[in-house]
């Protein structure tokens, strides 16, 4: 179902006197067919003010857009709708370049399906492939023995910090800096949630581009998310961290994060078509001792 948002300038007066202006401001909308008063009223509850005068619009539109998680604004929608899940994970093949200059799966027949017929009985037939690949292949996740030798690897990851998480998404494909500040989740109730960043970068996977300078978390915004207390923090860009020459090999949203015992799932895809809120996040890698990392099958819950 489509999504609507309003674009606009803004002037508020206070009754107890002072204002506040606001220019090309978007806001979600529950549907496409509200006025300018009733875009005034949920403009006040999105931003919480007290003892309003006015509100003033100028320049308003509004747009097919998806919504980004204005606070009380809940989309329309026509009746209950059932359960629909969203993959999130990029496909695993032959030759895939998942991160530039490291090596990429190769996949073959330990037995193919011709050879296994002198095996079984007649008409009975198996293949048992043979994939050879490193652990940073497709779309993965790192827990703490990624970046400390003393850190829980994946055979002691919680299935209760990775199955059915509370997702609070954050859309970012506007933004006009790499950098993914902590501000951006000053409005959201991130404590306990998998803080997934939408940024549209999933959209050069497997080209040159991707590789290029791409968004990043920065070390303020994983400090924050450390100190509120995140389950699990997601991005569909290259890396999580800066991966560029001026960055000196630093990782600080890794190290932040994976001291913290917060898992990292890196490359995902599809995020543009995840709620900002009101869905539940999965990624569940294999059982493996001393492996901090691995590919997952992550996906969304929307009920």
């Amino acid at each position: 179902m489509p999504q609507y948002r309003a674009v606009f300038d803004a002037e508020i007066s206070f009754v107890n006197g002072g204002g506040l202006s606001a220019h090309g401001f978007r806001l979600d909308l529950p549907s496409g067919d509200v006025d300018q008063a009733q875009i005034g009223a949920l403009l006040v509850q999105h931003l919480g003010l007290a003892l309003v005068g006015s509100v003033k619009l100028s320049g308003l539109q509004i747009v097919e857009e998806a919504h980004t998680g204005s606070r009380g604004i809940v989309a329309q929608v026509d009746a209950p709708a059932p359960r629909r899940l969203v993959d999130l994970s990029h496909v695993i093949r032959d030759g895939l370049v998942t991160m530039p200059g490291m090596p990429v799966p190769r996949m073959t027949a330990h037995l193919s399906r011709e050879a296994s017929r002198s095996v079984y009985a007649a008409g009975t037939e198996f293949e048992i492939p043979r994939i050879e690949m490193i652990a940073n292949t497709g779309t993965y996740l790192d827990t703490a023995y990624h970046r400390y030798a003393d850190g829980g690897d994946l055979a002691g990851l919680l299935l209760e910090g990775v199955v059915d998480v509370r997702i609070e998404l954050i859309r970012l494909p506007g933004a006009t800096e790499r950098g993914i500040p902590a501000e951006v989740f000053y409005d959201r109730e991130v404590s306990g949630a998998a803080v997934l960043l939408h940024t549209g970068w999933d959209r050069h996977f497997g080209t040159p581009a991707y590789g290029d300078p791409a968004p990043f978390l920065t070390e303020a915004g994983a400090r924050y998310l450390v100190e509120q207390g995140v389950g699990l923090v997601g991005i569909d860009s290259i890396n999580i961290d800066s991966m560029t020459a001026d960055a000196a090999g630093e990782r600080p949203a890794h190290s932040l994060l994976l001291a913290a015992g917060i898992p990292i799932v890196e490359h995902l895809t599809n995020l543009g078509d995840v709620p900002p809120r009101g869905a539940t996040f999965t990624a569940v890698p294999p059982k493996v001792e001393a492996f901090g990392t691995f590919p997952v099958r992550a996906f969304a819950t929307i009920r």
